[in-house]
């Protein structure tokens, strides 16, 4: 069986002009995204993912001088590892007096959870 082709020589598109359709569009809004991208990036850091698998293993609160112990990093690094998370909304704090006890927020990454499965 002989297919025969026609070649035509390229054309050049103008500026902008696009190559194709697209074939898939985002299904998540901009805002979705940001606050999903906020939630993931605070994950990227393995202290941090460390961190959040402590906390959710413990069913109260936990005191950041029980976490500085568990990690080869000084108090001030930790407490700026929980505020990124806290930032994202991960966790939650409470102070009392001059110690802060950290917890995760149970539902801080159903969103994220929904859209990965």
């Amino acid at each position: 069986m002989v297919v025969d082709l026609q070649l035509a020589p390229k054309q050049k598109r103008s500026p902008g002009e696009p190559c194709c359709e697209p074939v898939a569009y985002p299904e998540i809004e901009r805002s979705q995204a940001e606050r999903m991208s906020a939630v993931a990036k605070a994950l990227g850091d393995p202290i941090r993912m460390q961190l959040v698998d402590v906390l959710r293993k413990n069913a109260g609160r936990v005191c950041v001088c029980e976490l500085v112990p568990l990690f080869d990093l000084s108090q001030p690094t930790i407490s700026h590892h929980l505020k990124v998370l806290r930032e994202a909304g991960i966790v939650g704090s409470e102070r009392e007096g001059l110690w802060a006890y950290y917890f995760v927020h149970a539902d801080s990454l159903d969103e994220l959870r929904r859209w990965l499965a």
